[in-house]
């Protein structure tokens, strides 16, 4: 069974950068064919595709946020990493690591001074 667990801080400054880490149990983030994502969902509103890394470390990002953001692996750790700089109130939200069908539980950022 995979699993996933997203860990970081719950909190940080405006134009700070956001620093979240999924670790991964069940599955090699290189096993063939796999996709490694992190997804939001700001309070109120609905998911929000960010990135996600493939198992060779192809990298993809969501248009609006590309700018901002980066994903990184650590395959002696089976681990991924999300950055996001620059944050904003607006980066509120619930942040979720993802390899469909499997979901971590989910870890509240809240952007604030």
């Amino acid at each position: 069974q995979v699993q996933l667990q997203e860990s970081g801080p719950g909190q940080v400054q405006p134009s700070q950068t956001l620093s979240l880490t999924c670790t991964v149990s069940g599955d090699s983030i290189t096993t063939d064919g796999t996709a490694w994502s992190w997804i939001r969902q700001p309070p109120g509103k609905g998911l929000e595709w960010i990135t996600y890394t493939y198992y060779d470390g192809t990298t993809l990002y969501s248009p609006p946020l590309k700018s901002r953001t980066s994903i990184s692996r650590d395959t002696s750790k089976n681990q991924f990493t999300l950055q996001l700089r620059s944050v904003t109130p607006e980066d509120t939200a619930v942040y979720y690591c993802v390899s469909i069908p499997n979901w971590g539980q989910g870890t509240q950022v809240t952007v604030s001074s």
